[in-house]
């Protein structure tokens, strides 16, 4: 079956955005560190690249390796729109977790509305590669019931306020801790698995 998989940067206090949904803060080092590190991860995880962006990075014809479906809240998608990029990963299947967006702006993105758990239930029975839910805090908080793993790329900065990975309720799930990976930039990258 289908994993659910939040993979997402996070400041040392547990923020993945500004309060403004602002992302630019974390540090990656020096050109060369921020080379390295990128050409890493992008190797792993080449669909996570903005579509956009791939042909910049060598990407340009990258097959998907571990995931053909990306899931996002309203504030996620809100920063892609923001820059002018209403299908931000045209080469994934595309969902925007929301109940305030009327309609999707682009057609290559679906507007789920409504019960995001019944969705991702639904998506992990069809067949393909694993769904990747990419931000935001409350949308995590949400499908916590249903992550079967986390990816976190733990930066070395305190935000101090902003969006939080879980934006939800008290309500302790426990994960195990599968791989670390650390990088010349002082990146952090633990990827868990959920105790069920």
């Amino acid at each position: 079956m289908r994993k659910l998989v939040y993979y997402i940067g996070a400041s040392i206090d547990g923020y993945i955005a500004g309060p403004e949904g602002e992302y630019d803060f974390y540090p990656v080092g020096d050109a060369d560190r921020a080379a390295d590190y990128a050409a890493r991860v992008n190797a792993r995880y080449p669909e996570t690249v903005p579509t956009a962006l791939r042909p910049h990075v060598g990407l340009a014809d990258a097959a998907n390796l571990r995931f053909d479906t990306v899931l996002m809240g309203h504030g996620t998608y809100r920063q892609a729109l923001a820059h002018g990029t209403p299908s931000p990963y045209a080469h994934l299947r595309q969902f925007v977790l929301s109940n305030s967006l009327a309609a999707s702006p682009d057609p290559a993105v679906t507007v789920a509305a409504g019960d995001p758990l019944a969705l991702v239930r639904d998506l992990k029975r069809q067949q393909g590669q694993d769904l990747w839910l990419c931000g935001g805090g409350r949308v995590a908080a949400a499908l916590l019931p249903e992550l079967d793993e986390l990816i976190v790329k733990s930066y070395p900065v305190v935000a101090g306020a902003g969006i939080p990975v879980f934006g939800g309720r008290f309500d302790p799930t426990r994960f195990r801790v599968t791989a670390r990976e650390s990088f010349d930039n002082d990146v952090l990258m633990t990827w868990f698995e959920a105790v069920r």
